[in-house]
């Protein structure tokens, strides 16, 4: 059997895998602080008799696009957005550190700074826990403090600092929760050149165009493998055919 139908089944492996991923980034278009997820890909001669006429198709890398999303304004006191590189650290259950860039906080039933999905913020000095009935500013450098509500006049009060870090891109790794992580799993330290704008959030990097047409260019694609897989079997059918009049 031609080597061709392989190929062509490796394609179009590759192209649902790709449709999935264009899927998941139009999925998250909406979401705070998300970075496009990218395939690349590679061909693989094929090894057998003859000339190297046929390749296969392997997943070379999957990555993300770290370009900047829009900046939101929202006028929350506890959204926080990245100004330029950098993330905010949170701690995991387990302890193990990770990095987003979704910065819509919120306070635990406990006053506990955290992220949207329960993750603690992670503080330069451990966990941020915010008292009840104060008025939060979040500061440039990722400094909270709060006036309480109730004494006119009130001094503010600092109660920590938010982590802030911003490790080379190309050690960051995307789990399956949509947090990043360094490859060595060892924590980032503090990055005090990272700057954030309070009362606004960060949007998702996805264009939404960009998206569209790629999925449009992928199910052309795959409607080329399929073709390519019924040449190679009409050729077979033809070659038998023609064996058995021989």
């Amino acid at each position: 059997m031609d080597r061709l139908i392989y190929t062509a089944a490796s394609g179009a492996k590759h192209i649902l895998e790709q449709q999935a991923t264009t899927s998941n980034n139009m999925a998250n278009l909406n979401t705070t602080g998300f970075r496009a997820q990218l395939d690349t890909f590679r061909a693989v001669p094929v090894q057998s008799e003859g000339l190297p006429t046929r390749a296969f198709v392997v997943n070379n890398t999957v990555g993300a696009d770290f370009n900047a999303g829009p900046l939101q304004v929202t006028g929350r006191d506890l959204d926080v957005a990245i100004k330029g590189p950098g993330w905010i650290a949170v701690q995991n259950a387990d302890g193990s550190e990770a990095y987003t860039r979704n910065g819509a906080l919120q306070m635990s039933p406990n006053g506990v700074l955290t992220t949207t999905s329960g993750q603690t913020i992670a503080g330069e000095g451990g966990p941020i826990t915010i008292p009840p009935d104060v008025t939060v500013t979040v500061g440039g450098d990722g400094t909270i403090s709060t006036v309480s509500n109730a004494e006119r006049p009130a001094a503010p009060v600092i109660l920590g600092r938010i982590k802030l870090v911003n490790p080379p891109e190309k050690d960051l790794v995307r789990g399956d929760d949509g947090l990043f992580r360094l490859k060595d799993g060892a924590p980032a330290q503090p990055d005090a050149g990272v700057r954030v704008a309070g009362g606004a959030l960060e949007g998702s990097n996805v264009n939404a165009v960009d998206a569209m047409v790629s999925m449009i260019g992928l199910a052309r694609s795959f409607e080329t493998q399929m073709s390519l897989m019924k040449n190679a079997e009409n050729n077979a059918a033809k070659a038998s055919q023609i064996l058995a009049l021989t």
